[in-house]
């Protein structure tokens, strides 16, 4: 797919803070749409932005946070959440006056903390959150259809300006994506359940299978059948940016680890006690659970969870 090209740039600079799979993927969309004049691309990481560069993904490159802030009407902090803190502290007293900053994190109520008070007076903060990603990271890793037909939460503190968040909205309409706005609270239990939750069971059930004895491991690899295999997918997401959010989310991941955790005990009691019928029922509403994402177009219905339609069509 190809995205459209705006009539005119909403933005005259972009300065994308961090250049893995999601500020590299807004770059190119930015390049496609024409949803900004000029792209500034800053990478604490030489290699990652000499990457960048030989890709062609921005027009001025820099490892400086304070000198790609300075030159931006919008601020697109790309990094893990724990970086947030700091980077805001850093980019503050140059920022200009009416500039957007904005975010991709997985986490919003921490960020709100720790971004907010520390941004100059006339500066608009619209924290956000692309419903999207892969398992792949780095600048070689993002496509610009990335964020088409998927969800971007926004979630801006009462009182932001709002016709920062109306150009903050167009922007990522201009992507593709369906944009949504909530609290950060409620954003945070949401993608607990929907995100953070599957991420931390993948990584434990692979950490499960990382220590049996080498003879079951080397099986358990071998045979992988596709829950596994999928689990481990998952299981490979960058570990910094998932040590974050887990820190930074901590209260609503272990409100629906609990509940998790009630669901299976309950179902490790089915199982003992043989009550097929109590299965059976369970897996009937969770079936209805997959086929209702694929009708609102999160997924395809097409085998291996679509990927392998998306690696055909160049986007995986």
């Amino acid at each position: 797919m190809s995205l459209a090209r705006l009539p005119e740039p909403l933005f005259g600079t972009i300065a994308l803070i961090g250049v893995g799979l999601i500020g590299s993927s807004i770059a190119r969309a930015v390049a496609k749409t024409g949803a900004a004049e000029r792209v500034v691309i800053c990478d604490r990481d030489a290699d990652a932005l000499a990457r960048a560069q030989a890709l062609g993904l921005g027009h001025v490159y820099t490892r400086s946070v304070a000198e790609a802030a300075a030159a931006a009407d919008l601020i697109v902090l790309c990094t893990s959440v724990g970086f947030y803190a700091d980077l805001a502290a850093t980019m503050a007293p140059a920022l200009k006056m009416g500039a957007v900053v904005t975010d991709v994190g997985s986490v919003k109520a921490a960020v709100v903390a720790d971004v907010a008070p520390r941004l100059p007076e006339g500066v608009h903060f619209v924290p956000g959150h692309p419903v999207a990603g892969t398992e792949q990271s780095g600048p070689d890793a993002g496509f610009a259809t990335l964020f088409e037909n998927r969800w971007h939460v926004l979630t801006p503190p009462p009182g932001t300006d709002a016709a920062a968040v109306a150009k903050v909205r167009a922007l990522w309409e201009a992507f593709g994506a369906h944009v949504e706005i909530m609290t950060p609270e409620h954003h945070d239990l949401v993608l607990a359940i929907t995100s953070h939750l599957p991420h931390l069971i993948a990584y434990n059930i692979v950490g499960t299978a990382a220590d049996l004895e080498d003879s079951l491991r080397s099986e358990v690899l071998k045979f992988s059948a596709g829950g596994f295999r999928d689990f481990t997918r998952i299981a490979a997401s960058d570990p910094t940016m998932w040590r974050d959010v887990f820190l930074h989310n901590k209260d609503a991941v272990l409100e629906m680890l609990g509940r998790f955790t009630e669901d299976l005990t309950a179902l490790q009691r089915m199982i003992r006690r043989g009550d097929g019928d109590g299965l059976f029922e369970l897996f009937t509403r969770t079936r209805a659970i997959r086929r209702g994402i694929v009708e609102q177009g999160q997924e395809t219905a097409a085998p291996d969870f679509g990927r392998r339609a998306r690696e055909e069509a160049g986007e995986a």
